[in-house]
Order: structure tokens, then sequence, then C-alpha cells
């Protein structure tokens, strides 16, 4: 077994596959890193913090690296609640959707407009 399986198996072990979670890779420096405020972060979008762990990984700039799984499919709203606390996403999550802030909106008027139509 080499030592890229072995470190694969730990990792699924720590946060298995989901259907209905997302996941993104925060980078903070060291002293700025707090569990609660990432956690506030995540919970001020009404999701939920499934996983969150502290590899052993930094940034090229030295700021630690903190893996989140949340319950959403889509985490746009979650990063940009993240960049709000003042944490960089740097992973797991596509940076047009972080930017464009509109796409919530959208899919909640496309809900609303599905809840009429059924009334």
């Amino acid at each position: 077994m080499s030592v890229n399986s072995v470190a694969e198996d730990r990792y699924r072990h720590l946060m298995p596959p989901l259907d209905d979670a997302s996941e993104l890779t925060v980078a903070c420096v060291g002293r700025d890193y707090l569990g609660s405020a990432l956690a506030r972060a995540v919970e001020d979008c009404d999701a939920h913090l499934i996983n969150m762990n502290v590899t052993d990984g930094f940034t090229d700039d030295g700021r630690m690296l903190v893996h989140l799984r949340v319950n959403r499919r889509n985490a746009a709203a979650v990063a940009r609640s993240l960049q709000r606390y003042g944490y960089e996403v740097v992973g797991g999550i596509d940076p047009a959707d972080v930017a464009d802030g509109r796409t919530d909106e959208l899919r909640r008027r496309a809900a609303e407009l599905l809840h009429i139509l059924e009334i």
C-alpha cells in the first residue's frame, strides 16, 4: 500500500463522500483561526457545518488550510459568507460562483414561481 493510498483512506475516513454536501478549502493566518468563527460564517447562510479539518498543508505565503464540508450542493453563499468573515476560499468551489451573488436570488425567485404554479 503506497503512502498516497494510505492518506486517501484516512481522508475518506474523516470526510466520507456525501451526495448533498460541498467541500471548501479555506486559507487563514494561524492566529486568525477560530473554529467557532468558521462555523458561525457557515451558519449565517442557514447551512450546517458537517466536517471541519485543519490540514498540515500551507499556502505559499504560510497561511494554514482548513477543509470544510457543508450541507449545501452549491456552496457559493457559504463561500461569500466566509469571505465576509475575512477568510479566503482557495478550493472546492468555482470562483465565478462566489463573485456572482445573483445566483441565490435567481434560485429563490424560481422556487417561488414554481410554488405559485403548484397552487
